[in-house]
């Protein structure tokens, strides 16, 4: 015999997916999120092959630059080859060592951790706020009250590990900004250095600046599944000209510029995003309103389907404007968010678990974790749907 809750749940999951797949135009298959290219991506892709220039030089590469300054509001911006890539330099650049620590979140896609793990440095975790899926102000101020003590020199050190604090890494997870004033303003008091992983956040403001110019430097992703894409691809932003320089320099092999010598002054990394892919970037951005308006609006559809029902949608913060990349359900248990995601992708709708935690992987379970109970619980019962601009 069917229990009256199982009833309801599962009319709940097959009104769910009917709803989705109407809004798609019920197509045999809803992707989760695929890129949307309907300006001129085709023919600044074709210049950029006729002109021969298809690597890491170019005017699209330029373009591209100039452009993502522009949108962010930041001094400048620096592109290179992937979003995993910019946060690794970006760490490097505001002085994480091999042997130092840096602050960040479990519930994370893992290019988070790996990047401080390529600087050689370990990740401590600490928790998310519920609403916003982003570090938590509260749990970073707690864990360097009660974990950190101030060296004779100034520097902040893991009670610990007796290593230093070189970075805070806070993530905008799904295009939701976190709390990022009152994070910053916690890196000011304690003077370490703040890098911004928005990867995920082109577009999204908090108090009305954008995510990833709060922090010394702020890294964007243009991967395919990104609000806008390059194919491939990622942006250092920084108000700081010799950061930038120096991004600039360290991300194009360390070449010092010469007409026709080749002579490298330090070990750099071929991390430059290719004119080719900046040339599609260039014409992304150019419908970047569009797209932005787009993303918030299938947002607002849901919000308004799921008012009153037990499976909750996560809505921006306040004082934020989202770009709503990436859509999000919380439901009332693992049980219920397990039996929606077999039920929904069995049905042609892609639906996925957030990111397993990072303190749960094998490679980052001997990392420092402290009271991560809101992350584990949003990982339990969160499942990310159809985000696609229709």
């Amino acid at each position: 015999m069917i229990k009256d809750t199982e009833m309801s749940t599962d009319a709940t999951k097959e009104e769910i997916v009917r709803f989705v797949r109407d809004l798609y135009g019920n197509p045999d298959f809803v992707p989760l999120h695929e890129p949307r290219f309907r300006g001129n991506e085709r023919p600044y892709v074709l210049d950029c092959i006729d002109s021969t220039f298809v690597s890491s030089v170019g005017k699209y590469v330029d373009r591209f630059e100039e452009n993502i300054a522009r949108y962010t509001g930041a001094k400048r911006a620096v592109a290179v080859v992937n979003g995993t890539q910019a946060l690794q330099v970006a760490l490097l650049l505001a002085g994480v060592k091999p042997g130092e620590e840096v602050i960040t979140q479990s519930l994370t896609f893992v290019a988070t951790a790996n990047a401080v793990s390529y600087c050689g440095a370990s990740p401590v975790f600490v928790d998310v706020d519920s609403d916003s899926m982003g570090m938590s102000p509260v749990a970073l101020e707690r864990f360097l009250k009660e974990k950190a003590v101030r060296s004779a020199d100034g520097a902040v050190i893991n009670k610990a590990t007796a290593r230093r604090i070189a970075a805070v890494l806070p993530m905008h997870t799904f295009g939701h900004p976190c709390r990022i004033e009152a994070i910053a303003s916690l890196c000011s008091e304690y003077g370490i250095a703040l890098v911004e992983d928005a990867a995920e956040s082109l577009g999204s403001t908090s108090n009305g600046r954008h995510t990833g110019t709060f922090g010394m430097l702020g890294v964007f992703s243009f991967n395919g599944n990104k609000i806008i894409t390059t194919g491939g691809g990622g942006a250092i932003v920084t108000d700081d000209d010799a950061l930038a320089a120096r991004a600039k320099h360290l991300t194009t092999t360390a070449k010092v510029p010469h007409n026709w010598e080749f002579v490298h002054d330090e070990i750099g990394y071929n991390f430059r995003m290719p004119n080719i892919n900046a040339a599609i970037g260039v014409a992304q951005l150019e419908k970047m309103d569009e797209l932005l308006q787009g993303q918030r609006s299938l947002a607002e559809q849901y919000k308004n389907f799921f008012k009153g029902k037990s499976v909750r949608f996560k809505e921006e913060p306040a004082n934020t404007r989202s770009n709503c990349w990436m859509n999000v359900l919380e439901f009332p248990d693992v049980e219920s968010r397990n039996d929606f995601l077999n039920f929904s992708n069995a049905r042609g709708m892609m639906t996925r678990a957030l990111w397993r935690p990072m303190h749960r992987l094998t490679m980052y379970q001997h990392c420092q974790a402290e009271d991560l109970a809101v992350t584990d619980s949003l990982y339990n019962r969160c499942v990310n749907i159809s985000s696609t601009v229709r």
